[in-house]
């Protein structure tokens, strides 16, 4: 199954239902379910920033279904949907629009770049 890392606290936000848009650098073709899986090392500002002190990492946490990759062409487009992707700065003209987001019992694993491939066994 595909799987992609992202960091915390933006993957439990993601199964939390609260970011419904993944912002990336690039495009994928891609559309389906897939596992989150959250980064060994979060994003210690973010965490402070939505109230968090530990979250799990490194580990498959739970899945969530691509469903559409918006392109934004401009600052005002990507502004427009703040409240999806809950950026404060740019980190990425491409949003993978996400829906229902599940929750799984933690698989350890090591993140990669990119979507990659995990077995469940």
């Amino acid at each position: 199954m595909k799987v992609l890392s992202i960091k915390q606290p933006w993957a439990e936000l993601i199964l939390q239902g609260k970011k419904k848009i993944e912002l990336r650098k690039w495009n994928i073709g891609f559309r389906g379910t897939f596992l989150i899986h959250s980064s060994k090392i979060p994003d210690e500002k973010s965490m402070k920033k939505f109230g968090f002190e530990k979250l799990p990492c490194g580990a498959i946490i739970g899945q969530a279904d691509l469903v559409n990759v918006k392109h934004y062409k401009n600052k005002g487009e990507y502004q427009k949907d703040k409240n999806l992707h809950l950026a404060d700065g740019y980190f990425g003209n491409y949003g993978f629009v996400l829906k229902n987001p599940k929750r799984i019992s933690p698989i350890p694993a090591r993140g990669n770049l990119n979507f990659w491939d995990f077995k469940i066994k």
